[in-house]
């Protein structure tokens, strides 16, 4: 029987072998960021057409953002998003 070379690794070094990390981190972090900024709406109340025109948006592109599929998102759609909901992006490179 062949043992399998990842058990046991980390899932970083996993999707750096096979070539797709930042790919993967970059889809985790957009999802993380939609499912935050949802909790919070919720939380507070706040439907999508008022997200939307508390950002200065139209409805379409705050559901291109909460699309956890869509990745390409810019950051100061990102702050717009936090600011609406009250709260502030925090950014770091580790």
């Amino acid at each position: 029987m062949k043992k399998n070379r990842h058990i046991g690794s980390p899932l970083d070094e996993f999707l750096k072998e096979e070539g797709i990390y930042e790919e993967a981190t970059t889809r985790a972090v957009k999802e993380v960021l939609a499912w935050q900024v949802e909790k919070a709406m919720k939380e507070q109340g706040i439907s999508k057409a008022e997200m939307a025109r508390r950002m200065g948006t139209s409805r379409a592109h705050l559901d291109r953002f909460l699309d956890p599929e869509n990745d390409k998102v810019q950051l100061d759609t990102i702050q717009r998003a936090a600011a609406a909901v009250g709260r502030r992006v925090l950014i770091q490179l580790a």
